[in-house]
């Protein structure tokens, strides 16, 4: 509880990580509230209103179908939300089981896990996942799938390296010597002082998979339509660019904000978390 106060009170002296904040807790309040928020129901089809640019009866304009645009963003910040925060916990698992093992035991265990690591960050994170998701049906299911197995190294590789540098000091040598088992002594000796890094990167790659998301939607190969999604909504209005500007303009500016929110918050956390600069 000391250090979380600690940290706060230091992201209060970082102004930009405290904006990334602030529209972090508003999205998040955004995506629980949809529902009483929107102002119609953003699956409505109104052919009447089509293409209205914006104004106080539809604040972002409709679509090319006559729903409103405002809504539908409410919605897809819920969409985004979850396919970020299920990706990043999927892949944060899986990296650290993996990774703790890895480090811990070594040897052949150490190299097999390495190898299947370094094959998936061989390859484009977002193309891997065009790869996956390709493989199967594009859906909300498909994209987090394939985003989490795209993004589980990431984790492996950086508690693989913080579990070499934990793993011979002496307050582990005195839970070996005491008798405590090896998994015990990888999840409540190791585990404990590695999630620093883990919360870091987990907070920086929500905003890498909503914009990774938002990219499989554009082209076609995620969330599929209806489904009010920010980067097929920014897709749908390549057809209008010219004339009806605001189809593209403002799911994409929505993409924008909240990926520099969770960057902004995720660099301020590294500062603040650095025990190099929390100690000074």
């Amino acid at each position: 509880m000391r250090e979380l106060r600690r940290t706060l009170h230091l992201l209060r002296t970082m102004p930009l990580s405290l904006f990334g904040l602030g529209v972090v807790v508003l999205s998040v309040i955004v995506a629980a509230f949809a529902p009483s928020l929107a102002p119609y129901d953003p699956l409505e089809i109104n052919y009447s209103d089509r293409l209205l640019s914006p104004g106080w009866k539809n604040l972002l304009g409709t679509d090319s179908l006559g729903r409103d645009i405002f809504s539908r963003i409410i919605y897809g910040t819920r969409i985004s939300m979850v396919i970020g925060i299920i990706v990043i916990l999927g892949s944060a698992i899986t990296g650290t089981v993996l990774g703790l093992g890895a480090g811990y035991f070594g040897g052949k265990i150490d190299n097999i896990i390495m190898r299947l690591a370094d094959i998936f960050l061989a390859f484009p994170g977002l193309v891997l996942a065009m790869a996956f998701v390709a493989a199967m049906k594009p859906s909300l299911e498909g994209t987090i799938l394939a985003l989490s197995i795209v993004a589980w190294p990431t984790y492996a590789r950086l508690v693989r390296g913080s579990v070499l540098s934990i793993k011979e000091l002496d307050f582990i040598e005195a839970a070996r010597a005491t008798g405590e088992s090896e998994f015990s002594i990888m999840f409540n000796h190791i585990l404990p002082n590695v999630m620093s890094p883990i919360v870091i990167q987990g907070t920086l790659d929500l905003g890498r998979a909503i914009m990774r998301a938002s990219s499989l939607g554009f082209i076609g190969l995620g969330v599929q339509p209806p489904t009010p999604e920010w980067g097929a909504m920014a897709a749908d209005g390549r057809d209008y660019i010219l004339n009806q500007w605001w189809l593209s303009t403002f799911p994409g500016l929505a993409i924008f904000f909240v990926v520099m929110a969770f960057n902004l918050l995720g660099d301020g956390l590294r500062d603040a978390i650095d025990p190099r600069l929390r100690y000074k």
